[in-house]
């Protein structure tokens, strides 16, 4: 994959190993403590640009249905039309639009994120990536960790319920953390 005629020298394509990454999330549950959950389901590519990393891009997809939260009730409501939708919106994606270095291996990544049929830009603080690896097949990897918090209602995700008590059963800040580990293509 190249943006122009012919692929720099300085380019290297990394595959998402969806058996290695996954991405939580930790909502508010009644004002209380948090509820966490996971996506199994994630897939996608980083073309690194190791002269020039703030010129890499990643793009990266979710499967709504790999949600796991270790409720199966809650999980089935959260698929359902009340918050995910996943029969409508069945994945969510992230495509990267600038890279800024930060620190060493610290970056801040921006870029579209498209969640319940809604795009909007979000920023992800980078740890990596690791220098890369042999795994014991041959295969060189890397790996990241990446963190950023959204507002639900941003992404249309805007069911609740009244709490007798005062307050709101789901909170709308939520918290998203990648661990993602790639292959070299």
């Amino acid at each position: 994959m190249s943006t122009g005629t012919s692929a720099s020298p300085s380019t290297v394509t990394w595959k998402i190993d969806p058996a290695h990454s996954r991405a939580e999330f930790k909502v508010k549950h009644m004002m209380i403590s948090n509820v966490k959950g996971s996506f199994n389901g994630v897939a996608g590519t980083l073309i690194e640009d190791t002269a020039d990393p703030t010129r890499s891009r990643v793009e990266a997809t979710i499967e709504i249905s790999t949600i796991t939260t270790g409720d199966e009730q809650r999980d089935t409501h959260l698929k359902s039309a009340d918050f995910f939708h996943h029969e409508q919106h069945p994945v969510m994606t992230f495509k990267s639009t600038k890279i800024e270095k930060k620190g060493d291996e610290e970056y801040a990544v921006t870029g579209d994120l498209t969640l319940h049929g809604v795009t909007k830009p979000v920023t992800f603080a980078v740890e990596g990536p690791s220098a890369p690896g042999k795994d014991p097949w041959g295969n060189t990897r890397i790996g990241l960790s990446a963190t950023t918090k959204i507002n639900r209602k941003d992404f249309g995700l805007t069911w609740n319920a009244a709490l007798e008590t005062g307050g709101i059963l789901v909170g709308e800040d939520v918290q998203i953390v990648l661990d993602v580990q790639f292959i070299k293509s």
